[in-house]
Parts: C-alpha cells; sequence; structure tokens
C-alpha cells in the first residue's frame, strides 16, 4: 500500500513504487490509471524521480544514446496548462530503422510526430547556453519521426503523469543525417507529413520553441541542473512539428522536410 505524500514531496516508497509501476505497465503493455489521480499534487521534481526508477530498470541491457524534448509547442503547453517543455531518455532498443517496420505489438497507443533531429559532435554543458553553441556543437541534422506512447490509460496525462512516463516516449525513426550547413533556417524549414500516401499535416521548424536549437538549449540548460551534460554522438529530437497521429497496423507515415529530405515507417 503507498504511503502518505509528504510536506516535502513524495516519500521514497512511493516515488520507487511509481516507477516500478510505469515500467511494468510498459512490459505488460496495459496502462495504469493516471498517478496525478492518486497524487493530483505530483510536483515535476518527483516525475522526474519516478522517471528515473523507471528508466533505471529499462537500461538494463540497454545504453542512453540521446534524449528527447516534449511538449515544446504552444498547443500542447495549452492542453496540459504549462508553461515549459519536459525530457525524457532514448536507449538504443528504442531506434527503428529508416522505412522499416514498428511492431504494433510492442506497444500500448502510439501516436507519430515529424521532428528535425540534431546528432552533436561536441559535448553541451549549460546553463546559458544559446542556439548558437547548439547550432556549433551539431555535427549533423536528421529527419525524424518519434513515436510515442503512454503507459497512462487513455492518454489522460497532466504534467506530472508524463514526465513521470519518461514524457510519453516509446520509439524514434532517423534518416539521413545531413551536415548542418549556412543555408540550413531550421525555424522556416518546412515539413510535410502524409499517412498512407495521404497528406494528415504541415509544420515547420518555428513551432518547436520557436527554433528546434531553442529546445536543445533548453535541454542542456535544464539537464545543467541535475549535474548532467549532453554528449557527443547524443540524438537529440527537439519537438514536434505538427499535431501527433494515431497509429494503426498498416499505416505507413512519411515525413519530407525542405532541404533535408525524408524519414518513414510502417507499423506492422
Amino acid at each position: 500500500m503507498l504511503v502518505e505524500k509528504t510536506e516535502q514531496g513524495l516519500a521514497p516508497e512511493v516515488i520507487q513504487e511509481l516507477g516500478l509501476a510505469l515500467y511494468q505497465a510498459e512490459l505488460d503493455r496495459t496502462p495504469i490509471a493516471p498517478l496525478t489521480e492518486t497524487y493530483p499534487g505530483l510536483t515535476p521534481a518527483d516525475a522526474y524521480a519516478i522517471q528515473q526508477v523507471m528508466m533505471s530498470q529499462r537500461l538494463e541491457g540497454h545504453k542512453i544514446v540521446g534524449r528527447k524534448v516534449g511538449l515544446t509547442s504552444k498547443p500542447m503547453q495549452q492542453m496540459l496548462n504549462v508553461n515549459s517543455p519536459d525530457f525524457g531518455l532514448l536507449l538504443d532498443d528504442m531506434a527503428v530503422l529508416d522505412s522499416g517496420d514498428c511492431p504494433l505489438d510492442e506497444l500500448i497507443q502510439p501516436k507519430i510526430e515529424p521532428e528535425i533531429a540534431f546528432v552533436l559532435g561536441k559535448d553541451l554543458s549549460g546553463p546559458n547556453l544559446t542556439v548558437e553553441q547548439v547550432l556549433d556543437a551539431t555535427a549533423y541534422i536528421a529527419p525524424a519521426l518519434e513515436i510515442v506512447d503512454s503507459r497512462i490509460k487513455d492518454w489522460k496525462i497532466k504534467l506530472g503523469d508524463t514526465i513521470a512516463d519518461n514524457a510519453s516516449s516509446a520509439r524514434f525513426v532517423l534518416g539521413p543525417a545531413i551536415a548542418l550547413a549556412a543555408n540550413h533556417d531550421l525555424r522556416l524549414m518546412g515539413m510535410v507529413m502524409e499517412q498512407n500516401g495521404q497528406l494528415v499535416d504541415t509544420g515547420a521548424g518555428a513551432a518547436a520553441l520557436g527554433h528546434p536549437a531553442n529546445a536543445v538549449a533548453w535541454l542542456g540548460n535544464t539537464l545543467a541542473e541535475f549535474g548532467v551534460s549532453l554528449k557527443a554522438g547524443d540524438v537529440i529530437l527537439p519537438g514536434a512539428l505538427c499535431k501527433a497521429v494515431n497509429c494503426n497496423r498498416g499505416d505507413t507515415f512519411r515525413a519530407d522536410f525542405a532541404g533535408l529530405g525524408s524519414v518513414s515507417v510502417r507499423f506492422v
């Protein structure tokens, strides 16, 4: 039985239990009730502690290959009544090959989002990181698709729920890497996403916190508060350029980015 919440935040026993519950939900592919229903006062600090418990289990036999930033668009922030992004880990077993198959049975209630991925060429440490420093540290950019999923039933999430649930991450697909060029204005980089050959949405780089490198700078600055740096070779997903779309078996999604190329995945 869960112990009571204290004034200082959730008790360590509760944090451990909730983290293990999210991990088990992913293993069983059976979502659980929102954490914020039981603990309406769940703070971001508590939620990140729960995320750490969950991902410490996921990390057994796997390694961190990067990080994702979520809640970078105004519509998503308004939906969850927040004014700041969140972040989660990307592990090696989350990667799906470009033009490859993603087994639907491994997921619960997936959605897909197009993003402009960054691959770092050198370490980045906050605080006070700028867009210019992020761009200077970037070895490559790539068209990307993030497959988000929720271990929370029916996607009934608040900020604490999605943070605890590793920012609702599940899988990611990277297209061909391209060296960042002077003529790449990532704010204006347009994107078209298709589902089974039919247009579903469009967007541009500015949808991710005004500039996708802003999201990477925010991540580096936020991680500095935890004593963590971004590392050379890290893949960073800086946030969606349009709404997330539900995924069904047999669906093929393709995102085309102006001046960057395309990336696709099929659900089987």
